[in-house]
């Protein structure tokens, strides 16, 4: 926030700080694992996007972390830096706050069981009005993230659209069937 003679000294406007504190909140959840406390950061109508899982909704995004938090056996995650950031021109609202975090996390991907070190850029939306995501976009290299994870196959083909489609796929299709057993399991 630039200052001006009105907010001189005055800091960041509340719902600002509201939005700041939300985002640490949700990294500091992840970095416990506690996929619940990720989850009801999110907005009923929330939405997320990256390069794994591709367009999520439909309370999907807190469910990935519920999942992705409740499988991960060696997780270790480390905020970077978290900032107030401007909105990507499609998302400019003044009813939206926007923060940009770094993190990365550390794991052994299961299904290959290989080391991975993805650094990520994520970029939220958060609803100044209810103070929870309504929209997060995360980027990272899914090329280097592929050598890693996948060894050759993500060496030789981790560039293409092919690969990473069938990761999406699989990546959707756990996520799918993770939520139907634990409905079942609610039971």
């Amino acid at each position: 926030m630039t200052a001006t003679a009105d907010n001189a000294g005055a800091g960041p406007a509340p719902s600002e700080d509201a939005a700041l504190a939300l985002g640490r909140r949700f990294y500091a959840a992840f970095s416990r694992k506690d996929g619940d406390a990720m989850a009801a950061c999110y907005g009923p109508a929330s939405t997320f996007c990256d390069p794994a899982f591709a367009e999520l909704a439909n309370g999907d995004p807190g469910r990935m972390w519920q999942m992705l938090c409740s499988q991960a056996t060696d997780l270790a995650v480390v905020l970077d830096r978290i900032e107030l950031a401007g909105a990507p021109a499609n998302l400019q609202s003044p009813g939206l706050a926007s923060v940009q975090a770094q993190w990365t996390a550390t794991y052994t991907f299961s299904v290959t069981g290989r080391r991975v070190v993805n650094v990520v850029t994520s970029h939220l939306q958060i609803d100044r009005a209810s103070g929870l995501i309504v929209r997060q976009d995360d980027t990272f290299d899914f090329w280097k993230w592929s050598r890693q994870a996948l060894g050759l196959p993500g060496i030789l083909l981790g560039w293409t659209g092919f690969l990473q489609g069938k990761v999406q796929k699989m990546a959707r299709g756990n996520l799918k069937k993770w939520a139907k057993a634990q409905a079942g399991a609610g039971s």
